[in-house]
């Protein structure tokens, strides 16, 4: 029985990103183990009936002390636990977890980089500097003998290969967690007064900025619609946008605030357009189920989204960081109800051609499979 570790960034990460892998790859003979830092979310992963390791990693962590102990206490775990093979999931994990792989001899390494993160999009000096020095790091991270590193989008790995930071033939693109296609049904759009929905973590980088003048530029404009965000903001991301932003922009009557809802089909039934105005993406899950649920979709044209909006097709794209871009697109597709149908459709196909879950699995499985059999024979 080969045992499999995931290092995940986050509990509630690993819930929603990669329980279905996880129980899958439980179903086929491997034992699984499980590795984040301690949350509230935890005992869901105990309650899986998978065996959880707690590492003390902080996905917004500075101090040097601090952080060279998350390496030290991923080194000590590999150690005693000798897994056959780990999947790191996020970016500290794959930098961390990818330099202990090495160093404690890991037979086998996945390193999933689901999103390049702030520190590759944000303009200046400052973030210059650290990108190379990210860079220099992710080489020693990536450069396992038996390794294997995983994009979501064709830019990103491009960027990374370009740059030296990873061998081409050490990588491999799949396009996301994969969604269930069950799951994420179709439905008939609600009647009454149009509902667009922004669902991310509410950050800056999200576009949420941009997405609340568009509703403002509307709204004035007289256009009959509702805009809704239904997330929570994230306090460990330096982009989070406050709680009291929300609360103001709610009271103005420009957008209603949902907050962080577990039942998004149901959230998606309630909507009649989907929209993600984001300055950069792995591939975001939440355009992936808002297609497989026959939702028109707006989003940017960035790395990412442009992976699952095919503009013109089943939605539209829009430059970043665009408030009166987006405005525009909004509002053709909010008086288009005929055209939103025909993007349902045509988001469904896609959905379901390209970003199935069993897709996904499949295509994870046949990367593990090759890694345990090139680890048994070094």
């Amino acid at each position: 029985m080969s045992r499999l570790l995931f290092v995940v960034n986050e509990a509630a990460f690993f819930l929603s990103h990669r329980l279905p892998l996880a129980q899958a790859a439980r179903q086929r003979g491997y034992d699984v183990h499980v590795a984040t830092p301690k949350s509230a979310a935890v005992k869901d992963i105990q309650q899986q009936g998978f065996s959880y390791h707690p590492i003390p990693l902080n996905r917004q962590g500075r101090n040097p002390g601090k952080e060279a102990g998350g390496l030290i206490a991923l080194y000590f775990l590999y150690r005693r636990l000798r897994p056959d093979l780990v999947h790191h999931v996020t970016l500290k994990p794959v930098l961390y977890g990818g330099m202990a792989a090495r160093l404690a001899r890991v037979p086998g390494v996945v390193n999933a980089l689901t999103g390049l993160g702030y520190t590759f999009i944000t303009p200046g000096w400052k973030a210059t500097f650290l990108r190379q020095g990210l860079k220099a790091a992710l080489r020693l991270a990536l450069g396992h003998r038996n390794g294997c590193t995983l994009f979501q989008n064709q830019n990103d790995r491009s960027l990374f290969v370009k740059s030296g930071v990873v061998a081409e033939p050490a990588t491999l693109l799949i396009r996301g967690s994969g969604v269930d296609m069950a799951v994420y049904a179709p439905r008939p759009e609600p009647s009454g007064t149009p509902l667009v929905l922004l669902a991310s973590r509410l950050l800056w980088d999200k576009g949420v900025g941009e997405f609340v003048e568009a509703a403002r530029w509307l709204r004035a404009k007289g256009v009959q619609a509702r805009f809704v965000l239904a997330g929570a903001p994230d306090p460990g991301n330096p982009t989070t946008v406050p709680p009291e932003t929300l609360q103001a922009w709610e009271a103005e009557g420009v957008v209603e605030w949902w907050g962080h809802r577990e039942d998004m089909p149901e959230v998606f039934a309630q909507a009649n357009l989907v929209c993600l105005p984001s300055y950069r993406e792995g591939l975001p899950k939440v355009l992936i189920e808002a297609a497989a649920c026959g939702r028109a979709i707006v989003a940017t044209d960035v790395p990412g989204c442009r992976e699952i909006v095919h503009h013109g097709i089943n939605g539209l794209l829009v430059s970043a960081r665009d408030s009166h871009s987006l405005a525009h697109s909004l509002q053709r597709l909010i008086e288009d109800p005929a055209r939103r149908r025909t993007m349902s459709r045509e988001g469904r196909a896609l959905a379901m051609a390209e970003y199935s879950l069993e897709q996904v699995i499949e295509q994870t499985f046949k990367l593990y499979g090759g890694l345990l059999s090139k680890g048994a024979r070094i």
